[in-house]
């Protein structure tokens, strides 16, 4: 394994997120809260670790699989122990866990918190904790992508263990022109979201807040009430920009070259605004009883079916007081997720609609078993590893999800709340149902459980196999077997010496 380079990506991710924490402490300086000066502090001590890992430039800038998958994982982990130390030394989150739990649901856009009100934080932690989500939207290596020169097919392989969704691409030959693309459509629909919240006469602080949370799909908000306590107007507006940083971003790149006709054959696309267009539907005919009027439904319904599947986690109402099969439409939307190649989380609209169609496929061969069929996504036919792919992705997600409930249960909280906690988890949405419903959270589990419910956000973020692939021992054996190799050799030599000293 290639450690240099390892180290050299991981000094690079400190130093990215050390210039990021100026963010917080310049709204610490605008609005004169000395927790400005801590976010400071942190973000000097990353950027002079990150110096110091980066002094010497690796030899061979080339790495695959392997490295691109624990240079992901340890690059989130590593995020996320600096990006919670300003809570803790703050004493706005004094615990570690639950610094550590805020900070990675924060970068991995899941938006779950132990916090019981966040209008006691101060400003500079407010922007840190939704502009997590705006860095961990896009993710921080793909940004990373833009910088490092690195060689031999590397760039595809970093990303391809980071980005969301079961096949990444290139829009262009250059992966590095892929990434920099990426975050200018990412840039650009941030920013547009920024501008139509200010026309509805929101504080600018809080559009900006806003625009990060909706823009990496997370849900931290800054109020208690979370989107709730503003227009219908912002409603609307983060309703929309939910949707659409929920699509594939390759669908926006076409349209920008002015290949619509690519952009149209995009099937999972179009299945994703299909799915959203019945689950309104359903839900605002089933709560019709409990608002206003027609109107109040479609936004009610609007708001929260674009939340739940793009895995945001904003909330309007209290959605777990809706009736039963509102719930269970949310519920299910929150496996289904958004498209591959967004910012959302969960299993992916792409991968149901793979999955769904070698359900198809299967059942015809019972029917006729000499025939010969192919799954088919945007008219081209796909090929039996990526559709073992897909299988495979649908049973680690349920080992890990049983696991995962079974642990959470030692604390002895209901059905309900457990699946839900899970599912809000490892799906990067953010509330759940009963005790982890939109007006609670999670701060009434056990350390043991936040540790589980950590796991499953990142290893949801990151597509479960980096985390995983980080634990096999496999995937270390080199490291130890260097680490053996170098400490015979010493013990030899030691032994020599002692013999020389003997024999003189």
């Amino acid at each position: 394994m290639n450690k240099s380079i390892v180290r050299y990506v991981l000094g690079s991710v400190l130093k990215l997120e050390g210039i990021l924490l100026l963010l917080p402490a310049l709204t610490g300086l605008i609005y004169l809260e000395i927790e400005g000066l801590v976010y400071l502090m942190v973000g000097a001590l990353a950027t002079l670790l990150g110096f110091l890992l980066t002094i010497k430039r690796p030899k061979d800038m080339v790495f695959y699989l392997k490295e691109g998958c624990i240079t992901t994982a340890l690059s989130w982990i590593l995020l996320s122990l600096v990006g919670c130390l300003p809570f803790v030394l703050t004493g706005e989150i004094p615990h570690f866990v639950n610094a550590l739990f805020e900070t990675i649901s924060g970068f991995t856009t899941t938006g779950a918190s132990i916090l019981t009100t966040v209008e006691s934080l101060s400003h500079p932690s407010l922007i840190w904790r939704s502009f997590t989500h705006w860095i961990g939207g896009m993710g921080v290596l793909v940004f990373i992508l833009a910088i490092i020169p690195l060689s031999g097919g590397s760039n595809i392989n970093l990303m391809r263990a980071e980005s969301p969704g079961p096949s990444v691409g290139k829009l262009v030959p250059r992966m590095k022109e892929t990434a920099r693309n990426l975050y200018i459509i990412y840039f650009a629909l941030t920013l547009l979201e920024f501008i139509f919240l200010i026309c509805g006469h929101m504080p600018v602080f809080d559009a900006i807040c806003t625009s990060f949370g909706t823009a990496g799909t997370g849900g931290f908000g800054i109020k208690d009430t979370s989107i709730g306590g503003y227009s219908i107007y912002l409603q609307w507006v983060v309703t929309v920009f939910m949707i659409l940083f929920g699509v594939n971003f390759n669908a926006y790149y076409f349209i920008i070259a002015k290949q619509f006709k690519k952009a149209w054959e995009m099937e999972e696309v179009k299945e994703y605004f299909v799915i959203i267009a019945i689950a309104i539907g359903l839900i605002t005919f089933n709560i019709l009883s409990m608002c206003e009027n027609v109107f109040d439904a479609i936004t009610k319904a609007s708001f929260q079916v674009a939340s739940i599947i793009t895995t945001t986690g904003f909330s309007t109402a209290n959605f777990d007081t809706w009736p039963g099969l509102s719930k269970t439409i949310l519920v299910l939307l929150m496996f289904v997720g958004a498209c591959a190649g967004s910012t959302g989380g969960g299993i992916k609209v792409s991968r149901i609609v793979i999955g769904f169609k070698s359900f198809v496929r299967e059942s015809f061969y019972y029917i006729h078993p000499k025939s010969v069929r192919k799954v088919k996504v945007d008219g081209k036919p796909v090929d039996s590893g990526m559709i073992h792919s897909v299988n495979i992705y649908f049973m680690t997600f349920i080992w890990i999800f049983v696991i995962s409930i079974i642990i959470i249960s030692i604390d002895g909280m209901d059905l309900v709340t457990n699946f839900t906690a899970v599912a809000a988890t490892i799906n990067n949405i953010g509330p759940g149902l009963e005790q982890v419903g939109p007006i609670q959270n999670f701060s009434r589990f056990s350390d043991l459980s936040k540790c589980v419910l950590m796991f499953d956000m990142l290893a949801g973020r990151l597509e479960l196999y980096p985390l995983l692939l980080l634990l096999h021992p496999l995937m270390w054996k080199d490291v130890i077997d260097h680490r053996r190799h170098r400490f015979s050799t010493w013990r030899r030599k030691r032994i020599m010496e002692r013999q020389k000293k003997r024999n003189s």
